[in-house]
């Protein structure tokens, strides 16, 4: 016999109630899904590289920068500037004396007070920015995350050093930004470029890869590195170079006369000051008797959207340019049209001539050994 109730003045099967009742429950469920959880539905949440969880409630919309490259990746990532309202000064330089600010001139306007060049926040700067999101490296001490992480700030630690890692971090950022779309082909290129490299500098033999010094300061102090977690190391073995300063640990000064000592090759300068030149070394006493001043194989790094140093979304390119330099007998990468391809690619940008000769300093090295490759057909 079926079980009744009495509601009101109507007799009603208690079955009847409970499937009425069930389906008002599942009906404010489904309207709980479609709206309050439709912010739900976007909440982005990742291990960052110092092993944090990262949760934004939505893809990140003001984001800064106080690592100096990752300024011009989320640019890329994005494909404007509209993200990025932070960035520390040394990427600002970059920016404004690249052609970053050329391609998006209202990026020379995004403020760098949020940081002090060597990554220490400016909380009060970056509190006022009101950021959903900070990227800041993960691996130089407490000292520069905690001020960010106190202030309540959604931080993503990043760290340096190796390609893998580079990926990791590009990939993060696209996906914190709502645009995790877009690393696949970055990828896939970064991936293509470093095995075509990797397979034509196996056939070279160890006696004919040259010593390679990269300095990464010069002029206020000069500094290079050793090859453990270095990416310019890495880059120039992977290219077909020996390290000419592998035996440093770490990145620390040095004299004129350990560059001597160490006789390079070919020297690469930096591309962070913007007064070096590689005049410096040819008209130096004692850099000017080494084998790359002798052999004019001294070149300062490039600077595109950003400097081509350190890793960055345009490292394939700087593989390239490095690869052509050190063996141009066996690379042969047309680096102008791979350019304009990665430049569209990144930017939306259509290089002109004008535009690759500035970034790799035709005018100022165009006479360098083996520079010539580079020049307009």
């Amino acid at each position: 016999m079926a079980l009744i109730v009495i509601r009101g003045d109507t007799m009603v099967p208690l079955s009847l109630i409970i499937t009425t009742a069930s389906r008002r429950r599942m009906a404010a469920a489904l309207a709980a899904m479609m709206f309050a959880p439709a912010a739900f539905a976007e909440e982005i949440v990742f291990k960052d590289q110092g092993n944090r969880e990262v949760l934004l409630a939505k893809p990140a919309e003001r984001v800064v920068s106080i690592v100096i490259p990752m300024a011009s990746t989320v640019i890329a990532l994005d494909g404007s500037t509209r993200k990025l309202i932070g960035m520390n000064p040394t990427a600002k330089s970059a920016v404004v004396e690249g052609i970053l600010g050329k391609i998006f001139p209202e990026a020379k306007d995004i403020p760098s007070d949020v940081t002090a060049p060597n990554f220490v926040p400016n909380v009060e700067a970056l509190t006022a920015a009101n950021p959903d999101l900070v990227i800041q490296w993960g691996d130089r001490g407490a000292d520069i995350v905690a001020p960010i992480t106190n202030a309540g700030l959604t931080t993503m630690l990043i760290l340096y050093g190796t390609e893998e890692l580079t990926r990791d971090y590009m990939t993060m950022a696209a996906k914190a930004i709502g645009k995790p779309e877009r690393i696949g082909e970055l990828v896939e290129w970064r991936d293509r470029v470093q095995k075509d490299i990797e397979a034509k500098a196996t056939a070279i033999p160890d006696d004919k890869k040259p010593n390679v010094l990269y300095l990464g300061r010069a002029l206020s102090d000069i500094s290079a590195s050793g090859t453990k977690g270095n990416y310019n190391a890495w880059s120039i073995e992977l290219a077909g170079g020996k390290n000419a300063s592998a035996e440093l640990n770490g990145t620390v000064s040095v004299n004129k006369e350990q560059i001597a000592a160490w006789n390079p090759d070919v020297i690469f300068l930096n591309a962070f000051e913007a007064k070096l030149n590689v005049d410096w070394v040819y008209n130096d006493p004692i850099l000017s008797l080494t084998n790359a001043a002798k052999s004019k194989r001294v070149y300062k790094m490039p600077l595109g959207g950003y400097r081509w140093d350190p890793p960055s979304q345009e490292s394939p390119l700087s593989w390239m340019w490095t690869a052509n330099l050190l063996h141009p007998e066996t690379f042969k990468y047309d680096l102008r049209t791979e350019m304009r391809t990665a430049y569209k690619t990144l930017y939306n940008y259509d290089l002109t001539d004008s535009d690759i000769d500035n970034i790799l300093w035709l005018k100022e090295q165009g006479a360098a050994a083996d520079y010539a490759q580079f020049e307009a057909k």
